[in-house]
This record gives structure tokens, C-alpha cells and sequence, in this order.
């Protein structure tokens, strides 16, 4: 069953970096589609042209709700690709949201966790015309997508500038993400974080603290883009400041392997899915806003 599914993972992971739209088309073709609704393109920041994508569950009523963020190196991705993870999760009864960021080269850090921050605060301000509790908001990425989710939950600065807190989230997960990660050795990174002054604040490790909400960490042991010891170091880090942590290893999914398997093409083997469902219906809604600065 484990050699089934490398096979699988492995012609789906070069099927989606060949032909990213194809691929995330024929992924999305595999999630469910009764009782979801879709909304596409839905407008949040108008000023830098950047949308999102909105999936419920058909009669949502105070279900969770949870923004997703997409990973690329902070230079490649879309929201699009994700249709698949967006129906997944609406069929196991959470709201997700998938919004835009942008990029290097037309931003650096750190104007893609200011975007993200504001694709976080219209999801609160919006969760009930949806069908979702605003208090039940968690963040959710994968890859960098994870980083940008580390840092929003982890570094106030940002949400405190789009309206929000940090209080706000009740709890988070990161997939297979980047939390620890100096010294930089390629070329483009250095031109996304130069502008972090100094370098060693653009790391989540570095601003995490005892508020950090409930979290999820999923890593596969063999991933080679991104180190695995980064997600070891960040749950260690986070259980000695008390912070409820759920560490999840899985093996032959490697790096794009493990947000695929929150789709519908593993039946015989959905531990990442059913570990992430799980998670966030039983996280209950965030503490009020000034619990952060007691």
C-alpha cells in the first residue's frame, strides 16, 4: 500500500509542476461537489488587484472557518490551484478561504503577510455572511504559505495593521513549512528578505510566544525542499512555552505530497486529511482580543 501510494503522490506531483492548470484541474475534478458552493474572486484589496476564493458547505451555519495560504517560494503560486483542497475541506464541513498575495518580484517581505493579513481580517469581518462563527477563524498554509501563517499568529504587527489581533485566531496549522531557515543559500531568498532588518526577524521561530493559539504542524519525513527540522524545531520551541501543539510525521508524501493529500485521490489513506478536519472542528472559538496584552 505504501509503494501504491508513492506511485500515486509521485505522478500526481509531476503532473501538477508540469502542467499546473491541468493538474490542479484534474485534482479538483476528484473533490467533492455535492453540497459545496463556490464564490470565486471575491475582491479584498482593491489597491494591489488581489481577490479570493470562498468554499461552504451548502447550509453552513457557525462552522469554522479557515483562510488558506498557498506556498511558492514567495514567488510562484495562485489561488486557483487550490479548488481541490477548497472543496475537500467544505465537504467535511469547514468554510475555507483562499486568498491572493503578491509575489517577487512585484513585492518582497514583508508585503505579502500585510496582504495576507488583510485576506485574514475581511474573512473575519465576512465569516457570517458564509455560514461561519468568526470566532472559530484559524490559518491554515502549506510550504511558504505555512511561513505566512507562522508569522501572522506569531508576530502581532501585522494583523494589529489590517484592523485585527492576534487574538482573533483560534488556533493554526502549518504543512510542511519553513519557520527556521538561515542561514540564506539562494540567490532569489536573499532578494525576497533583504529589506528584514536584521534577517533573523523574518524568522517565525524567532517571534513565537506563549499566545500562540493551538497548533498543528505536518511534515513528511522525506521532503527535500524543505528541511523537516524546521517544523522538529518550531514544536519544540512552541512546548516549551506551553503552546498546545499536535505534531503529525508521515512518510513518501514529500513536499507537494502533503497538500495534495488533502484531496479526494487517496481514499485508501487520508491520515494528513482527517488529522486536519478533525483538528479544526475541535479547536473552540479564539479568547477575546484583550487576553493578548494580559
Amino acid at each position: 500500500m505504501k509503494r501504491l501510494l508513492t506511485a500515486i503522490t509521485a505522478a500526481t506531483v509531476t503532473l501538477v509542476n508540469l502542467t499546473a492548470c491541468s493538474g490542479a484541474r484534474l485534482l479538483e475534478a476528484f473533490a467533492p461537489s455535492e453540497a459545496v458552493t463556490v464564490e470565486r474572486g471575491v475582491v479584498f484589496d482593491r489597491e494591489h488587484g488581489l481577490a479570493l476564493d470562498i468554499y461552504r458547505p451548502e447550509g453552513a451555519r457557525n462552522a469554522p472557518l479557515v483562510v488558506f495560504f498557498w506556498g511558492g517560494s514567495w514567488q510562484t503560486g495562485d489561488r486557483s490551484t487550490y479548488g481541490f483542497l477548497g472543496r475537500t475541506l467544505a465537504s467535511r464541513g469547514l468554510v475555507v478561504v483562499i486568498p491572493d498575495y503578491r509575489t517577487y518580484p512585484d513585492a518582497r517581505y514583508p508585503a505579502f503577510l500585510h496582504d495576507s493579513a488583510r485576506a485574514v481580517a475581511w474573512a473575519r469581518e465576512h465569516a457570517r455572511d458564509y455560514g461561519a462563527d468568526p470566532r472559530r477563524l484559524s490559518l491554515m498554509g502549506h510550504s511558504a504559505g505555512a511561513y505566512n501563517a507562522a508569522m501572522l499568529v506569531s508576530d502581532g504587527r501585522y494583523l494589529e495593521a489590517a484592523g485585527g489581533d492576534r487574538g482573533w485566531i483560534a488556533a493554526w496549522a502549518g504543512l510542511a513549512g519553513p519557520y527556521d531557515f538561515l542561514t540564506l543559500n539562494d540567490e532569489m531568498l536573499e532578494r525576497v528578505f533583504e529589506p528584514a532588518d536584521p534577517l533573523e526577524s523574518s524568522q517565525p521561530i524567532n517571534w513565537v510566544d506563549a499566545h500562540v493559539p493551538p497548533t498543528l504542524l505536518v511534515v513528511s519525513a522525506d521532503d527535500p525542499v524543505v528541511d523537516p527540522r524546521n517544523t522538529e524545531r518550531l514544536a519544540g520551541r512552541l512546548r516549551q512555552l506551553g503552546v498546545p501543539v499536535e505534531l503529525l510525521r508521515v512518510e513518501n508524501l514529500r513536499h507537494v505530497g502533503v497538500v495534495i493529500s488533502l484531496s479526494n485521490v487517496f481514499p485508501f489513506d487520508d491520515q494528513v486529511l482527517s488529522t486536519v478536519s478533525r483538528f479544526f472542528h475541535e479547536v473552540p472559538g479564539a479568547k477575546p482580543a484583550r487576553a493578548m496584552s494580559e
